[in-house]
């Protein structure tokens, strides 16, 4: 067993190497010459996004193992960890509302190719949380072969799958969750996981919103994508699609008062 409490070998670690800040700290590396007062801002919005997406995949990857396992309770655990940073993650995107389009368009032609569609960790959050959708896998294949990383997780199940096998464990309709006091613990599952689609559908209205404050609605995304345009499909995207239909039948307008 790894023993996580001691330092490794070679020196006594401070603050800076723990966090190899020299290192990280020179990873920004803006393009402009002479450099444009918003490309860092750019820069480091997009590489601490890319920071928490590593995390979040890590999260969600415990959170499929507590599933797996049967943990109910460990996976409303697991899902409060990872709604918290979902708020983290779109919180970043108010940082980039101060960018106005002409300073942005100043430095836009420094980007080449690159485009936030580019990002094999998002593209594996998408494939990770459920997205099996055509469009989706067309947008995939727009760069090529899709990364290891999303390939692995599109060969998985998904997480409406593994919280239905939990469901079928416990014996118990997705209906009778919604109807039996008894069953509260996996309401409470159903519930995080409905606060995680809609934190992630909240992240990208807002990154819709951000996309067309800076370069308009009709324009395309860098790197020759389509921009605002496709990102508006998304918006709508469901990851458990059952989690939602019970509750439309439950408490619809049609539905009466709501299960005692």
């Amino acid at each position: 067993m790894t023993d996580h409490s001691t330092p490794a070998a070679g020196g006594e670690i401070t603050y800076p190497s723990y966090l190899a800040l020299d290192e990280l700290l020179a990873l920004q590396r803006p393009r402009t010459k002479p450099e444009h007062p918003d490309e860092l801002l750019f820069i480091v919005v997009h590489q601490a996004s890319e920071l928490w997406f590593k995390v979040l995949l890590h999260e969600l990857e415990a959170l499929v193992t507590q599933l797996q396992r049967g943990d109910v309770l460990a996976s409303v655990f697991a899902l409060k960890r990872i709604n918290a940073l979902m708020s983290i993650v779109t919180a970043q995107l108010s940082a980039l509302d101060t960018l106005p389009p002409h300073r942005f368009a100043e430095f836009r032609g420094y980007l080449g190719s690159s485009s936030g569609s580019q990002s094999a960790q998002f593209r594996a959050l998408e494939a990770a949380s459920g997205l099996r959708e055509p469009h989706f896998l067309a947008a995939l294949e727009e760069h090529g072969e899709p990364p290891a990383v999303v390939k692995e997780w599109l060969g998985r199940p998904t997480l409406q799958q593994l919280f239905d096998d939990l469901l079928d464990r416990h014996r118990v309709t997705l209906e009778a969750v919604y109807q039996d006091p008894a069953q509260s613990p996996l309401l409470m599952l159903a519930e995080s996981l409905l606060e995680y689609e809609q934190s992630f559908a909240l992240w990208r209205y807002l990154h819709v919103q951000l996309v067309e404050r800076i370069i308009g609605p009709l324009t395309g995304g860098t790197g020759g994508t389509l921009g605002a345009k496709y990102l508006q499909r998304t918006v709508s995207q469901r990851f458990f699609p059952k989690l939602w239909e019970v509750r439309a039948r439950f408490f619809g307008s049609d539905s009466g008062a709501p299960p005692r």
